[in-house]
């Protein structure tokens, strides 16, 4: 594990320093996307890097962690929504080659197809994460054991109700459910990139990187990645 220590615009530079040196060795690379406040400062980067001339996404291939269940991808609150206005309308991507899970109608098989999908294009080369305050990473929220492959999760309260800003502080708008990437489909990217900013985030990272690997804090799975890179600002990273 690399640990980086920044403040939190160094942190989105230095991680996209990371995309640009992947699709300058691999430009048909596909990349594991995630969404939420953390990596938006990120994708600004990206965006800038793109529009600069110095990365393109023509040839790249995405796959997203997760989307919410009943959610469809024109509404504001989606995963899909919010990849399209934070990075795929900005930059030069081919949308067809963008994948979000549908969270309208989708069955178990559905899921376990999107895992297919992943193993079809040649797996992920560069998963990016961000960290709940229970652990979570994806939706895979703390449980008794690991989820593997895509699958419906049940969310836990903790996280509807860090989530319920995205839904002007209403709690009772946001979805209860989501699809999300399971651990085995997250472990077996090549490489992982964990971003991490704020206080409120230091208790689980020291938690998460420096207790024992338990599914009760889904993150710290990633101790085992062969390579993984944690990027995170001072007060994030300030217990370790």
């Amino acid at each position: 594990m690399k640990i980086i220590q920044d403040t939190q615009r160094n942190c989105a530079r230095m991680a996209a320093e990371e995309y640009r040196k992947l699709l300058g060795e691999n430009p048909h690379c596909v990349l594991g996307l995630a969404t939420g406040s953390t990596p938006e400062m990120l994708y600004e980067e990206l965006v800038a890097l793109c529009k600069a001339g110095k990365l393109s996404f023509k040839d790249v291939t995405t796959y997203n962690l997760d989307e919410y269940v009943g959610l469809d991808g024109s509404h504001p609150q989606s995963y899909r929504y919010f990849m399209d206005s934070h990075l795929f309308n900005l930059v030069d991507i081919d949308k067809t080659r963008t994948h979000v899970p549908c969270g309208i109608g989708v069955t178990d098989e559905m899921a376990a197809h999107y895992d297919d999908e992943i193993k079809q294009a040649g797996g992920v080369d560069l998963q990016l994460l961000g960290i709940g305050h229970d652990g979570h990473i994806g939706f895979n929220e703390p449980h008794d054991a690991f989820d593997l492959g895509t699958h419906c999760v049940d969310l836990a309260q903790e996280t509807i109700e860090a989530n319920k800003r995205f839904f002007d502080g209403n709690v009772d708008l946001v979805p209860k459910q989501a699809y999300t990437m399971g651990i085995r489909t997250i472990m077996q990217a090549r490489k992982v990139l964990m971003v991490v900013n704020g206080a409120g985030k230091a208790e689980i990272v020291k938690k998460a990187f420096f207790g024992p690997v338990t599914p009760e804090v889904p993150a710290s799975i990633l101790q085992l990645h062969p390579d993984f890179i944690l990027v995170g600002d001072e007060e994030a990273l300030s217990l370790i």
